[in-house]
C-alpha cells in the first residue's frame, strides 16, 4: 500500500489549508460564541468544489473518492470541527443519499445546486423519542393519490434553519418494520414544511442544529426516492459512509488538539525548560500521537474499501468508534497539558474539547458501534 498522498491529494490538502487559514481561522470564535452558521462560507467553499466532493463533474461535482474526502473534512475539522461537521453532513448524507439512491431525473434536479452549494441539504432520520430505534419513528407519509402527506418532526438535524433541500425517512407501513419506512425529498418552500427550536449546544456551535415539522406537507410521489419501504435500508448505506465522516471529522480534532498541545509543550517553560522535556507530558504526546496514527490507517482502509465498492460496515463502524474516542481522549490531554490555561478560551484547545465529544454520539454512539461490529464479526 501507498501510504504517502498522491500529487491531487496534495494539492487538495494545501488548498483547503490556505482556504482554511484565511477564511476560518479569523472567524473561528466569533462564530461559536454567536452560533452563527456562516451560509457565505459553505457558498465558497462549495466554488471550490468541496461541497460535491464525491459527485461525478458531469453534475457540477469534483467527481473524487473517499480518501480526498477524508483529507479535506480532516484539514477543515484542525481549524474548525464545526465548519468541518456541516460539509461531512452536506456530502455525505443529503447529497449522497440522492446521488446513491435518485433516479437520473432526480439526480439532475438537485445534485449540481448540492454539489455547488448554491443550496445546502439537510437529512433526517432521528426523532424525539427514537434516537438509535429508527423503527419506531412516528412521522408519517400517508399516499393521496399522486402525493403523499407528511406529518411529523425530525430532530438534531444539521442545517435544518439555513438548508434549502432535506432528505428525510418517514413511516410508510407498520412501526417496527425494516420494510416500513420510504425516503423522501423535500424543498424548502414547500407548504405545510417548516423548521422548529434550534438547539444551544455545548460544541459544535457553528454547525447549525434544530427541528424539522411537517404540518400535512403534501409532495409530490416524484420526490420519493427508490421504492416504497427502502427507506431504511437506504438509510444504512448511507450511515456506513457517514461513519467515514464522522470517523475523518475526528481526525481532524484530534490533531488539531495535539498539534496545539505540542506546540505549546515546547514553548511553556517550567524548571529551566520546556514541559515537553518532562517525561509526564512527553509520554502523553507519544500516546496522542500513536492512536492518531492508528486513526488514520483506519480510516484510509475503510476509504479504500469504499472506493472499490467492497462491504465496510464493519471497517466504517470500527474506524469511526476507534477515531472518535480517540479525538475525545487527545483533546483531553491537550487540555491537560495547557494546565490552567487549557481552560480558556484564549486557547483553541478548549473548543477543541467541547467539540470532541459530538464525535461518539453522532452517526450512532459508541456503543452503537459496538452493536455494529460485534453482530458483524459473529456472523462472520
Amino acid at each position: 500500500m501507498n501510504f504517502e498522498y498522491n500529487e491531487t491529494q496534495a494539492m487538495i490538502a494545501q488548498s483547503i489549508r490556505d482556504f482554511a487559514e484565511q477564511n476560518i481561522r479569523p472567524n473561528i470564535m466569533e462564530w461559536d460564541e454567536a452560533q452563527t452558521f456562516p451560509v457565505d462560507l459553505f457558498k465558497k467553499l462549495g466554488e471550490m468544489g468541496f461541497m460535491g466532493v464525491l459527485v461525478p463533474e458531469e453534475l457540477g461535482g469534483s467527481g473524487l473518492g473517499y480518501h480526498e474526502y477524508i483529507t479535506i473534512v480532516e484539514e477543515i475539522s484542525k481549524v474548525d470541527p464545526s465548519i468541518g461537521l456541516s460539509v461531512a453532513a452536506h456530502n455525505s448524507l443529503c447529497t449522497n443519499h440522492i446521488l446513491t439512491f435518485g433516479n437520473e431525473e432526480q439526480k439532475k434536479r438537485w445534485i449540481p445546486k448540492l454539489a455547488t452549494a448554491e443550496w445546502i441539504g439537510a437529512w433526517g432520520l432521528t426523532e424525539h423519542n427514537t434516537g438509535s430505534d429508527a423503527g419506531g419513528m412516528n412521522t408519517t407519509a400517508v399516499k393521496d393519490g399522486d402525493e403523499w402527506v407528511i406529518n411529523g418532526a425530525k430532530n438534531f438535524i444539521t442545517h435544518a434553519k439555513s438548508g434549502n433541500v432535506a432528505v428525510v425517512i418517514v413511516r410508510t407501513g407498520e412501526k417496527g418494520d425494516s420494510r416500513g419506512m420510504t425516503a423522501f425529498v423535500i424543498e424548502h418552500g414547500t407548504p405545510g414544511f417548516s423548521s422548529g427550536r434550534k438547539e444551544n449546544k455545548l460544541g459544535m456551535r457553528a454547525s447549525e442544529t434544530a427541528e424539522l415539522i411537517f404540518d400535512n406537507c403534501r409532495i409530490p410521489d416524484a420526490n420519493r426516492l427508490g421504492e416504497v419501504g427502502e427507506g431504511f435500508i437506504q438509510a444504512m448505506k448511507i450511515l456506513d459512509g457517514g461513519r467515514i465522516s464522522i470517523g475523518a471529522l475526528s481526525l481532524g480534532i484530534a490533531k488539531g488538539a495535539y498539534e496545539a498541545a505540542l506546540k505549546y509543550s515546547k514553548e511553556r517553560h517550567q524548571f529551566g525548560k520546556a514541559i515537553s522535556e518532562f517525561q509526564g507530558i512527553s509520554f502523553k504526546l507519544a500516546d496522542m500521537a500513536t492512536e492518531i496514527e492508528a486513526s488514520e490507517l483506519l480510516l484510509h482502509k475503510a476509504a479504500f474499501l469504499k472506493n472499490n465498492h467492497k462491504p465496510v460496515t464493519t471497517l466504517g463502524a470500527m474506524a469511526k468508534m476507534y477515531a472518535s474516542e480517540v479525538c475525545v481522549k487527545v483533546a483531553n490531554e491537550a487540555v491537560q497539558i495547557h494546565g490552567g490555561y487549557g481552560y480558556t478560551k484564549d486557547f483553541p484547545v478548549e473548543k477543541f474539547y467541547r467539540d470532541s465529544k459530538l464525535c461518539t454520539i453522532g452517526e450512532g454512539t459508541t456503543e452503537i458501534q459496538k452493536l455494529v461490529i460485534s453482530r458483524n464479526i459473529l456472523k462472520g
